[in-house]
């Protein structure tokens, strides 16, 4: 197994660099569910953010990808089931994925809660902490 930084993963899917995004795409298609890659929990959040800052893509198209490598047999994904959790989270709110990240970990660390200054992580249960 081999671990993917994000670049490499930005590369593949979006096929936006002329040296970087064959070498990126042939690696990948390399993996098999014998020889999978291994995908950070922090790559699937970067991830997330690039595609939502740098490229504009819509909620949907980030829930989409997300769900696609969530269910891809050729990738392991760290702490699948909270990335799961959080992408549940993040299409029923307005939340950054992020956001329902942190909230479905606190969770499952058992926290009371998680506090944020954050209104619209509101959403995803955590509590408003007021200045």
């Amino acid at each position: 197994m081999i671990g993917l930084d994000t670049n490499v993963i930005v590369r593949y899917l979006t096929q936006d660099d002329p040296s970087q995004s064959p070498a990126a795409t042939r690696l990948i298609d390399t993996l098999s569910a014998k020889e999978p890659g291994f995908v950070a929990m922090i790559v699937v959040v970067e991830l997330a953010w690039v595609l939502q800052r740098a490229y504009q893509s819509p909620r949907q198209e980030i829930a989409r990808v997300l769900e696609s490598l969530l269910q891809t047999e050729e990738l392991v994904i760290e702490r699948a089931e909270l990335i799961w959790q959080a992408l549940r989270l993040f299409t029923a709110s307005r939340a950054d994925f992020a956001d329902c990240l942190i909230e479905r970990c606190g969770h499952a660390a058992e926290c009371q809660h998680t506090v944020t200054f954050d209104k619209n992580a509101q959403a995803t249960g955590m509590q408003l902490l007021k200045s």
